[in-house]
């Protein structure tokens, strides 16, 4: 047995070669392997070895190529030239959109000479755009694993079971619709992955698959399946939640090797009591013991619907005619009420972090929650969706309101949103309804009031400022058109401060805009208040200045020659033609333009301090955060019992969105495969309202034996956010201007244990593990050793958490007395040889560890799932080789 990873992988002279350069080709084809997916002109340096040492290339017998590459169609020519071929790899997913989805590779159809490739045992053409399978494929004689998943499939050929020495087949994320009946002749196939479709129905030649270890059926339209699948005497692992299924045969419990019945989120109202008693099974989510519905219920009876609850692991369901409310992991909920899907309806879900590349803030915007991502976008609902999404609740609500942002395909509009509390929990969520799904977010923004412009005229007051009112006279327009007014109130601390002149005032920043291009046919009058402290009867006119602004805040223009000011007692009145934004300010300065300007800015900032705490029982572990000024108190008492470290730095302002970096230097150094790494340096987005925070394992290259190193950490300027005054932009270039504040990172000398000098489990020997599945990743061996090097004295905790007894731990710390690291080794390990088997350990493992106030080693699992899961750095995990013809009997390709 060997690993394809090891096959397929490109090795590390290969890494080093250069475009089409000898040492490429030499290192590359002398393994007769060739692995560019992972160049963006892969395509291209495969033409060039081709025309150049062809005679080497026809002897690659694994090949890895991007989908997404220009340049595949030229290529795909040549492959039936490499008659030794025996994995294939073609796939999409290596480009991403502006919102950072992956993009499908073009491929929709293979050369007919490819079937001539009889040696090819493993094809993978995930990520693409087929929508029929190509015929070529059914002529592959040694075929065993073959992977089409997250294509535009309708259907298999009828004469697919063709393919009779398959042995893992997977086309989850498709559209498939029915199975041919010569699916039963796949008589070695091993591993039949067909979730996330739109299976209806199911064969009954399904239940011949004799040697079938797993099969997953989950995410489809299935109401009822087969009795024959009793028949699958080899099943290890059935997979059928997120169905339609209002019933399932008894004599699935009868089944001898299965450990695993995953039920949930159907329509089961009643199962037999051989199934429902089976350890093995799930059935969370299901009607249990509900009577059915009468088709006379009404909307009235929403209590009545379908309820699903689904996990962190999964990201989708069904929706029919009938409705359902849907609670994920997250805590956001969904109202489908009956009628809004005339037929049945996958929904894909996803929360993403914050990138400003595709959340475009407005100025004074707060983000307060993570972004929601629903599928397929674009379909209407006959009636609308309700969406509540938790978001982190602003101090106060004074002047300014919490609305839900969603993405049309070209711009961010907001929706009507009422803001509700939960009972139980406290906790703040945005409700709103939609009838198309995009991509959502909660943000809070200055309070906007709004009308419609007749050509009769209207009236339009500001509710945080009753005072501010815009007249529009008769006349003023041919055709109605709507206006917006938001109010920035500004204190007169606040201009002291910043301006350090005690006499300077300015009025609330009036804020106006239109859907219209055109100029006012008449005057508008709009009122302002003077600024605090001045009126009527004390003015000094020679002081008040009218300034006149872009939309962007960059330029601010006296126009007060240019217009005619009225004052009252209270209030200045003036007349435009086209709106902009309007600031009174009542100073002795001449130059009020470039004050303004700088004013603006600072008023767009927060005053952050930075925190860098290591946790008391394992200084390894460093926690970074960046907290808003009046925050660092509470956050640090919040820490003090698991945390030490010194004082947070000085403190600095940022910009909501801003990009900034943290640099370890002096003797310590972090994992440079981390993907929020850039050039060795870990990136941050500040938030306001969100945490910004991460939590990492630190290293030393210093010899820590004899003393301790004493290192830093920096904290660095990144990306300017777009559309901020020159003046900050200009500020924030240059390698000074760049950094923001530094803080001490010690780590204590370290006594001689297996972290420096480690024999490969400790003395301990378990068989290879792999945990988790091949669609999600997997958790190695290696991964668990660089787990366990971080869980110090909380192994216990984590134990239990994970599941153990605490008989099973005081047996464990008896029997590795006096050496916490095998302790640590004998619970991690012996629970994962105990779950292997369990496709969601993974998800259990991350769970337990934020029980356990883990959250570092939390994101570092789910660090590894996700470079696994989108990066495909490690394709295939393993393959094994049948003595008699020496090729591939099994793999598993990693997303």
């Amino acid at each position: 047995t060997q690993k394809m990873a090891e096959l397929l992988g490109l090795g590390d002279k290969c890494r080093e070669g250069a475009l089409g350069a000898p040492s490429l080709a030499g290192s590359c084809l002398a393994d007769n392997r060739l692995n560019l997916d992972v160049y963006p002109d892969g395509c291209c340096r495969f033409l060039q070895l081709f025309e150049g040492r062809r005679g080497e290339v026809v002897q690659v017998e694994f090949l890895r190529l991007s989908s997404n590459d220009c340049l595949l169609g030229t290529t795909l020519s040549i492959l039936p030239h490499l008659k030794h071929l025996k994995s294939l790899v073609l796939k999409g997913g290596h480009a991403r959109d502006e919102f950072g989805l992956c993009q499908h590779g073009s491929l929709t159809s293979l050369p007919p000479d490819i079937g001539n490739l009889r040696c090819l045992t493993h094809l993978d053409l995930s990520f693409n755009s087929l929508s029929t399978l190509p015929s070529c494929i059914l002529h592959l004689p040694s075929l065993r694993v073959l992977l089409v998943s997250h294509n535009s499939l309708v259907a298999l050929p009828e004469d697919f079971g063709s393919l009779s020495k398959l042995t893992f087949f997977s086309a989850m994320k498709n559209q498939l619709k029915d199975l041919p009946q010569s699916i039963g002749e796949l008589a070695v196939l091993q591993d039949l992955d067909l979730s996330e479709n739109a299976l209806e129905f199911l064969p009954e030649e399904v239940g011949n698959l004799h040697n079938c270890t797993e099969l997953d059926l989950s995410g489809n339209c299935l109401s009822s399946i087969p009795d024959s699948l009793a028949n699958l005497k080899s099943l290890r692992r059935l997979h059928l939640h997120s169905n339609l299924l209002v019933t399932v045969p008894a004599s699935l419990a009868s089944l001898p090797n299965l450990s695993r019945l995953d039920l949930q989120n159907n329509c089961l109202r009643a199962v037999p009591p051989e199934i429902q008693t089976s350890p093995f099974v799930r059935l969370r989510g299901n009607p249990l013991g509900e009577t059915e519905p009468s088709p006379q219920a009404d909307e009235s009876r929403a209590g009545g619907l379908r309820r699903l609850f689904l996990a962190s692991g999964e990201d989708s369901f069904t929706v029919t005619s009938e409705g359902c409310k849907v609670v994920l992991a997250c805590g956001i909920h969904f109202y489908f009420p009956p009628g809004a899907a005339s037929d049945p309806l996958r929904i894909y879900f996803r929360t993403l972090a914050p990138d400003p590349q595709c959340v475009k803030l407005k100025h004074h915007d707060v983000l307060l929650s993570r972004a929601l991502e629903l599928q397929p976008h674009g379909v209407k609902f006959q009636q609308e969706v309700q969406i509540w999404m938790p978001y982190a609740s602003p101090q106060t609500l004074h002047q300014r309101e919490v609305v839900v942002r969603t993405f049309s395909g070209q711009s961010w509009s907001d929706l009507r949103t009422r803001l509700e509390q939960k009972r139980k929990s406290k906790k703040h969520v945005a409700h709103c309804s939609v009838l198309h799904f995009s991509w959502f977010l909660v943000v809070s923004r200055l309070v906007q009031n709004e009308c419609k412009v007749p050509t009769e005229g209207t009236l339009l007051f500001s509710s945080v400022d009753p005072n501010i009112k815009v007249t529009f006279p008769p006349g003023v327009t041919e055709e109605t058109r709507s206006v917006k007014l938001q109010v920035l109130p500004v204190s007169a601390e606040e201009i002291e401060e910043i301006t350090a002149d005690a006499g300077c005032r300015v009025s609330p920043l009036l804020c106006l805009s239109q859907d219209s291009l055109v100029d006012f046919l008449r005057p508008v009058r709009i009122q302002l208040p003077l600024p605090p402290g001045v009126t009527g009867l004390n003015l000094d006119q020679s002081r008040l200045h009218l300034l006149h602004g872009d939309l962007e805040g960059q330029n601010w223009d006296d126009i007060t020659s240019q217009v005619v000011l009225e004052f009252t007692h209270l209030y200045a009145v003036f007349e435009v033609t086209h709106f902009s934004w309007y600031w009174l300010w009542y100073t002795t300065k001449t130059y009020i333009g470039g004050i303004a300007k700088k004013v603006y800015e600072r008023l767009r900032m927060y005053q952050v301090n930075f925190i860098a705490l290591q946790r008391k029982k394992d200084p390894e572990q460093v926690l970074l955060q960046c907290v808003p000024k009046h925050k660092v108190d509470p956050v640090l008492k919040k820490l003090q019992d698991r945390y030490r470290g010194p004082e947070p730095s000085d403190m600095v302002e940022m910009f909501e969105g801003e990009q900034f970096f943290a640099a370890f230097e002096r003797g310590i150094s972090i994992d440079m495969d981390r993907p929020d790494c850039v050039d060795g340096r870990l990136s941050f987005i500040f938030y306001s309202h969100l945490k910004n925070m991460k939590e990492i394992y630190v290293t030393s290259p210093v010899d820590r034996k004899g003393q301790a190193v004493k290192g830093q950490v920096s904290f660095y300027r990144g990306a300017v956010p777009e559309s901020i005054p020159e003046d900050a932009s200009r500020r924030r270039k240059g390698p000074d201007s760049l950094w923001l504040a530094t803080l001490p990172i010690k780590l204590p000398r370290l006594k001689p244990r297996w972290r420096e000098n480690p024999g490969p489990l400790n003395g301990f020997s378990f068989p290879p593990l792999n945990l988790g599945n091949a669609e999600t990743g997997y958790l190695t061996q290696a991964n668990l050793l660089s787990i366990a090097r971080r869980v110090g004295a909380d192994w216990q905790t984590i134990g239990l958490n994970l599941g153990l007894t605490y008989q099973q731990i005081e047996r464990i710390g008896y029997n590795n007395r006096e050496d916490l690291d095998k302790q640590i080794l004998d619970m991690l390990f012996s629970w994962a040889q105990q779950n292997s088997e369990d496709p969601d350990c993974v998800s259990k493992l991350i769970t337990a560890m934020k029980e356990s106030g883990r959250q570092d080693i939390a994101d570092e699992v789910e660090t590894i799932i996700e470079l696994g899961r989108q990066k495909y750095r490690e394709s295939i995990r393993r393959v094994g080789l049948e003595q008699e013809c020496s090729t591939e009997d099994s793999a598993i390709a990693m997303m």
